[in-house]
């Protein structure tokens, strides 16, 4: 019984940390460059408009540093559970 409670702790550990990255990616591609994009268009960034900064360059950038953010974490996850791969 006790490891079915370790593993769901795991689990509701991940679910709660790719929510957490989806949040942010969902913030900073959908809000930023789209929802927010006419008042970060009023800013200039390195001779871009901010809002087409986002759109085109701000998300993707996002997306890559979650993906290292995520195998980070998930790392120090599998090693707190003791589920690391060898």
């Amino acid at each position: 019984m006790e490891q079915n409670t370790t593993k769901n702790k795991y689990w509701q550990e991940n679910l709660k940390l790719v929510a957490g990255c989806l949040l942010v990616w969902l913030t900073v591609s959908f809000g930023f460059g789209i929802i927010l994009l006419e008042p970060l268009n009023q800013v200039q960034f390195f001779g871009f408009e901010l809002g087409f900064w986002f759109a085109q360059q701000g998300s993707i950038l996002c997306f890559v540093g979650l993906i290292f953010y995520y195998a980070w974490r998930m790392n120090g996850l599998d090693k707190k559970h003791d589920v690391e791969e060898d």
